[in-house]
């Protein structure tokens, strides 16, 4: 999870995102379907081999309506609704801001901040994007464009005057790459930058893989002037009308708290 000022990099990504109601689409031997749009290679997120967060996500869902998943694979980039809710090639997308606006959002199922990664022997302590430390520092930030300036962290800290001492770091990495998320926490790792502004759950889940113990701590403030959010809620996206599947989804959501939850802390996922 292209970013806009409003939404979350994660999800990393904006570009997440007629009927579709589960059990519309059984198949031979009568089972429901439940179709999921996802990433293929977009850890923590999803992969092909079902190993990120919202596959186990998805699957915890259909075991619940006795469903099984059944997936759409599309890199999130630009289009990537377009390409798959709107076409009618799946029904749902596991990971989207709650007030996106080109799909139909549940309630939202977790709530993540950005969050600042620095080297835990530093003790740096850095929470505030106030802190005057910060300009003198190497920093790294998540950026979508060529502008360097399209996430958040980029633009407040170049509303705040820094900008020959940030380092950009793309959203969507290296495709190739089986993991193509994670060189701006393993830049961190190495001593390239001092410290790192990440959405919340892509810093969780690389952090906790590195060699060197790195600390995570909330960006404050939550809002910054005049409006430029670095926490959101996350829902999961259906099309545009399809209430019956968002209902069905807010009753599993319910239902299924604490199971998510316990998903979402095995990625190491911060919430606020």
């Amino acid at each position: 999870m292209t970013i806009v000022r409003r939404s979350p990099l994660a999800v990393g990504c904006a570009v997440l995102m007629m009927t579709s109601c589960i059990g519309q689409r059984p198949t031979a031997n009568g089972q429901r379907v439940l179709r999921v749009c996802a990433d293929p290679n977009n850890l923590p997120y999803s992969n092909s081999k079902l190993q990120g967060f919202e596959n186990k996500i998805a699957d915890l869902i259909a075991r619940d309506l006795n469903a099984r998943v059944e997936y759409t694979w599309w890199p999130q980039r630009r289009g990537f609704v377009r390409n798959t809710l709107r076409t009618g090639a799946c029904d749902c997308i596991l990971g989207i801001p709650s007030n996106f606006e080109l799909a139909l959002p549940t309630r939202p199922y977790y709530r993540s901040s950005y969050v600042f990664v620095s080297k835990r022997d530093r003790h740096l302590g850095i929470t505030s994007l106030d802190d005057p430390r910060l300009k003198k520092m190497k920093i790294g930030v998540q950026i979508i464009g060529n502008d360097h300036v399209n996430s958040p962290p980029a633009h407040a800290l170049t509303s705040r005057g820094m900008i020959d001492n940030i380092a950009g770091y793309t959203v969507y990495g290296d495709y190739r790459d089986p993991e193509p998320g994670r060189e701006i926490v393993d830049a961190v790792a190495r001593g390239d930058v001092d410290l790192a502004i990440v959405w919340g759950p892509q810093a969780g889940y690389f952090a906790h893989q590195e060699r060197v113990p790195l600390d995570l701590l909330p960006v404050s403030p939550q809002i910054d002037v005049p409006f430029l959010p670095f926490v959101f809620d996350i829902s999961m996206g259906v099309r545009r009308g399809d209430q019956p599947l968002r209902d069905q989804l807010d009753r599993v959501i319910e239902r299924r708290h604490a199971d998510i939850d316990r998903i979402l802390d095995q990625y190491g996922v911060p919430r606020v």
